[in-house]
């Protein structure tokens, strides 16, 4: 008998994020309220971080918007974001970082599994490895169920599904 799977991840295009970062700052560089502002996106791939920094909390909020906006436009999922706080950056600028999620946690991954066995469907299996999930099982049908059941949960991060076979 035949045992059907699927993985379960997260995380954003990085690619997707850049080409996001840099429309944001090609707007930022036209919009009328921007004018005279020094205003700044820094991507870094290596850390996946963003780094904002803008004139003032003002600025600083509407730097967020027309970036999140970007970020939706490119399929890029906004919940996979951890903002930080503004914090001073000499004089009256403001600094944030944001943190992008690109795999599950440890306590996600458990709370997952924790979840989808609380939910005593027949003959699954859900195994943590490394910064994702396998969920198998001998029925289609099930694994259905289980994805259906994942999608409504707010798990604070954005789930993907693939490798369904």
């Amino acid at each position: 008998m035949a045992n059907y799977s699927f993985d379960v991840t997260t995380g954003a295009d990085l690619q997707e994020v850049d080409n996001a970062v840099n429309q944001a700052m090609k707007e930022v560089h036209q919009r009328y309220d921007f004018k005279g502002a020094k205003c700044t996106i820094d991507f870094d791939r290596t850390k996946a971080e963003l780094k904002l920094e803008a004139d003032d909390d003002f600025r600083m909020k509407a730097l967020l918007d027309v970036l999140q906006s970007k970020l939706i436009r490119r399929h890029v999922p906004v919940k996979n974001l951890s903002i930080g706080e503004s914090e001073q950056a000499g004089g009256s600028r403001i600094r944030k970082e944001i943190t992008l999620t690109q795999s599950i946690s440890t306590d996600t991954a458990r709370a997952i599994v924790k979840a989808v066995k609380g939910r005593k469907l027949k003959k699954v299996q859900v195994a943590i490895q490394g910064d994702q999930l396998r969920v198998s099982s001998p029925s289609k049908d099930v694994l259905q169920e289980v994805m259906g059941f994942l999608k409504e949960e707010d798990w604070g991060i954005e789930l993907k599904f693939g490798n369904y076979r």
